[in-house]
């Protein structure tokens, strides 16, 4: 009970009490172990479960408390040598062989679990069992690195033990019979798969709606049998005329028949579904008779009408329309708005449509449309408004078509104003129908506010400065009559990023309440920005936010998988193991590790804990790259932002295989700096100079290699980075932000890291050939220290302006100064980790010179160049870095001295 509540000290109090009377009670030796581990004390409480472990326990009460402490460590192969302990001592309990085989789960141990099902299945011959044997072969030809081995050997063993199962009679459950049918779809024998399903075995599939047509037809598919496909699409739609995947695969299939002149057979049936549809006036005939049912039906259904639209369009691809008198698509989409119009679900419908609609015939179908929603203009306003929520979505659903056919893109700005000032006067009308809406519920005319702002962006984006602050204001209006409307917040989450202002974005980003698969697909929005714009803690936390949720994940998709298991749903299991795959090589993933590494090294930069305390609490090694480059998957969700915009100013495909591709530069980048660095302590090793078979004993002239290695890697995602660059691309205002790539080599703080590790490299060769004969490295290294300070000035000075500027009334900010200072500060600490290398191998060597100095008492010993240089370079690193402090500081005071309430935002709107 404490355990349960939390109380954990009270807890162990009360086991160590129960140990003083029963020294031997094992149960309570492991709950004290479990209360250890909730107060961090993970070596005490491992220690303890060990002592139990080998005793090797087969009371119940104290295998689940151990099985529950394995967990909360993370440790779950200790499960399974549990669990073989205890079943070796008593053989024949089934409890404990199915915890066995659920602990193989656990850590995906397949062909253990097909041992452990079937020796389950020995001692209690119930179905279940066998066929988690079964599967565990499935699993093993999906892991299987070897396809052939996959189809040769694991799928033909379940195949042939399904089939013992078949001809005993002994198939009871659905599961069953699914499992049968994934073996033979995975084996390719189609025509076998669907023998199972169409025979008396199908039968037993009625757990989902249309289990068994929906197999049918993915069969069919695959053996490409068009008449069935046709036939089987042809019956459901006559069941059901608004199920639309079945007018995809009846118009697939029948143009298939039709490039195939397909014919049916003189006497006997179409086909084994019965009747073919294998003409256009066949399919022309049965829309237009769904049509016509559906005029009589009780509900409205939306399926018959876009069937019709949907034959339009491939008919015209096609190069046939004209003979079929289908109608006319404008009117189509006409009677379709004025049946369906107030359904929010219209323009979504209507979208996928417009191309069939000539360009010039935009404007007068716009105007037909509005001629058709009841609008009433009071006296005292010209402009007409809807009298009820009806009418509203109506006209809402003809503003966004607007958009979307380009109509506001042709406007001059003037007229652009115009439309804003009307949607913002239609918004506060519509909140009227919204009064008695719950918190928690949208307004019905938000969209109203939201195709403003997009008129805006447009109208910033074309120069306008003031129409960004614009945005602002109207969002934040929206969203304090609509708090839970997730657009509104990340509309301002990229706006501010955007302006640089990232203090109100955590709070805005913490109010959606991202969930699990959210981290990932929306978590780019926050990580981009946090640490570009300075924002150190608020960055920390967001990585943490998302690496726990990847952490998680692999624990979670274990239990998944064994409920899984336990109730029959085993075509859900390669899903589950899919899934955690593409998390563990996502692309957000990678990044918020390797920033998050960074960050930390960055934070730590200046405190005492040393580089290589930090790099080893990390485990962190130079040589390993544990990023699956080819197998990086983009997780992120690009269109989270709705976008009525056309076609051409949309988010493309090729806008996605960009983003990704520099994603991927940007992230190489970054990976190989974080290594660069984490290879910097295991050089500070006192060398022998000029004995190089000790150094590669020691292992450090490899290290030296790898450093080498990574630093040729690293110019060359460089280059590529630049290459890139050089296409200029431009992604839509509302798609991926671009990454930090660009700032990075304008502002110079790629070329001064670069010639920072080369500087180590140098030094390197200055400490294995001593100070004698190495004229030139140290000259080498001369020059580079005193360039590295030009080049660290030239970047400071990037830094300098100011943040927000009032010009002509208009006010703009310069978030790119802020960009540049967070890449000054990143470049410094890493000058600093440098210089402290350098310090460890020039030191030695000066108080080996003074040494001698002493010893021949001569003052006249020439100090090699490379210590005034080494000097230098420090005294001016000092000066910089207090400028730079002092340049933040004043930077401090400008933004304290802006107070916001003395700013008026009156005269710089556009709309007063």
């Amino acid at each position: 009970d404490y355990l349960d509540n939390g109380n954990n000290k009270m807890a162990i109090q009360q086991a160590d009490k129960l140990l003083k009377k029963h020294k031997d009670l094992h149960c309570a030796k492991v709950l004290k172990a479990i209360g250890l581990q909730r107060t961090g004390k993970q070596d005490e409480a491992y220690a303890l479960a060990q002592e139990v472990a080998a005793l090797e326990p087969t009371d119940d009460n104290s295998l689940q408390a151990l099985t529950i402490l394995y967990r909360e460590m993370h440790r779950p192969e200790l499960v399974t040598k549990l669990y073989e302990a205890a079943v070796k001592k008593v053989p024949n309990s089934e409890e404990y062989h199915s915890h066995l085989f659920m602990a193989y789960a656990r850590v995906g141990e397949y062909k253990k679990m097909q041992q452990a099902g079937m020796a389950l299945y020995k001692i209690v011959p119930k179905n279940p069992y066998y066929f988690w044997s079964v599967m565990s072969l499935i699993m093993q030809s999906i892991s299987a690195q070897d396809e052939n081995l996959s189809k040769t050997m694991f799928l033909p063993l379940a195949e042939r033990m399904v089939e013992k199962m078949v001809k005993e009679d002994k198939i009871e459950a659905e599961a069953e019979v699914e499992l049968y049918y994934m073996i033979l779809e995975r084996l390719e024998k189609y025509k076998e798969a669907l023998d199972v399903v169409r025979g008396k075995l199908g039968e037993k599939l009625t757990s989902e709606l249309q289990s068994r047509e929906n197999k049918c037809m993915a069969m069919y598919k695959k053996l490409c049998r068009w008449p069935e496909c046709n036939a089987l699409s042809r019956r459901l739609l006559l069941k059901n005329s608004d199920d639309w995947q079945f007018y995809i695969t009846y118009f697939d299939s029948m143009f298939q028949l039709i490039d195939e002149s397909w014919t049916p057979p003189p006497e006997e049936e179409h086909s084994l579904e019965g009747e073919v549809h294998y003409s256009i006036e066949q399919a022309v005939k049965f829309i237009e008779e769904r049509i016509t049912e559906e005029s009589k039906s009780s509900r409205p259904l939306r399926g018959p009408y876009l069937a019709k639209l949907e034959l339009i369009r491939r008919l015209r691809y096609r190069g046939c329309n004209d003979e079929y008198k289908l109608g006319d698509p404008e009117e189509l989409m006409f009677q379709y708005f004025k049946k369906f119009g107030d359904k929010p679900c219209c323009f979504t419908d209507l979208k996928v449509f417009v191309d069939l609609l000539p360009s010039s015939q935009y404007t007068k179908f716009i105007s037909q449309l509005l001629e058709v929603i009841p609008l009433s203009a009071p006296a005292e306003s010209e402009i007409a408004l809807p009298a009820d929520i009806k009418a509203l979505q109506q006209h809402l659903c003809v503003v966004q078509l607007s958009r979307l056919l380009g109509i506001y893109h042709t406007m001059d700005k003037k007229q652009k104003l115009t439309v804003v000032r009307e949607l913002m006067l239609r918004y506060h009308h519509g909140l009227e129908f919204g009064k008695s809406c719950l918190k928690t519920e949208l307004q019905f005319s938000d969209y109203y506010c939201l195709l403003a702002v997009h008129l805006l962006l447009d109208l910033w984006l074309e120069g306008e400065e003031t129409a960004v602050w614009q945005c602002l204001t109207v969002l934040e209006e929206g969203l304090s009559h609509s708090p839970s409307n997730a657009q509104f917040k990340l509309l301002l989450i990229r706006i501010y990023c955007r302006l640089g202002a990232f203090e109100p974005v955590a709070e805005l980003y913490s109010s959606l309440d991202a969930k699990h698969i959210q981290h990932d697909t929306i978590g780019y929005l926050l990580t981009r920005y946090a640490e570009s714009l300075g924002h150190y803690a608020a960055a920390s936390q967001s990585c943490n936010f998302a690496l726990r949720f990847f952490h998680s994940n692999q624990k979670d998709t274990s239990e998944y998988i064994i409920q899984a298991y336990k109730y029959g749903a085993f075509e859900k299991i390669p899903e589950f193991i899919a899934f955690r795959n593409r998390l563990n090589s996502s692309l957000h993933f990678a990044q918020v590790r390797t920033e998050r590494m960074l960050l930390d090294l960055l934070l730590e930069a200046n405190i005492s804990t040393s580089l290589e305390e930090s790099i080893k609490s990390m485990s962190l090694s130079p040589e390993d790259d544990d990023i699956p480059w080819k197998d990086l998957r983009d997780n992120r969700d690009l269109t989270v932002l709705f976008s009525w915009d056309p076609k051409d100013r949309d988010i493309s495909e090729e806008h996605r295989k960009l983003s990704l591709e520099e994603e991927t530069m940007w992230l190489r980048i970054r990976s190989l700096t974080l290594r660069l660095v984490s290879g910097l302590p295991t050089l500070s090793h006192a060398i022998q100079p000029k004995n190089s078979e000790k150094t590669a004993e020691n292992g450090v002239s490899s290290k030296i290699d790898t450093i080498r290695s990574l630093l040729q890697q690293l110019e060359a995602a460089v280059d590529s980075g630049k290459k890139f660059l050089e296409q200029k691309i431009q992604y839509p205002v509302l798609g991926p932000p671009p990454t930090r790539m660009a700032g990075f080599f304008s502002n110079g703080s790629c070329q001064c890291q670069t010639s920072l590790f080369y500087l180590v490299s140098d030094i390197y060769e200055l400490d294995t050939n001593g100070l004698e004969d190495s004229a030139e490295i140290q000259e080498r290294i001369g020059n580079s220290l005193k360039s590295l300070v030009e080049r660290l000035t030239d970047l400071f000075n990037k830094c300098k302006g100011d943040l927000i500027e009032v010009r002509d009334g208009t006010l703009k900010t310069h978030p790119n100064l802020l960009e540049n200072l967070v890449f000054f500060v990143e470049t410094i600490s890493i000058a600093l980790w440098v210089s402290s290398y350098c310090d460890s191998v020039l030191r030695p060597f000066k108080s080996n010179l003074q040494k001698k100095k002493k010893k021949k008492k001569e003052s006249s010993v020439a100090m090699p160049p490379v210590f005034t240089h080494f000097m230098d370079y420090v005294t001016e690193l000092q000066t910089l870095t207090s400028n730079v402090i002092d340049h933040i500081k004043g930077l401090e005071i400008i933004l304290t001295a802006l107070k916001l309430e003395e700013v008026s935002l009156k005269d710089t709107l556009l709309l007063q």
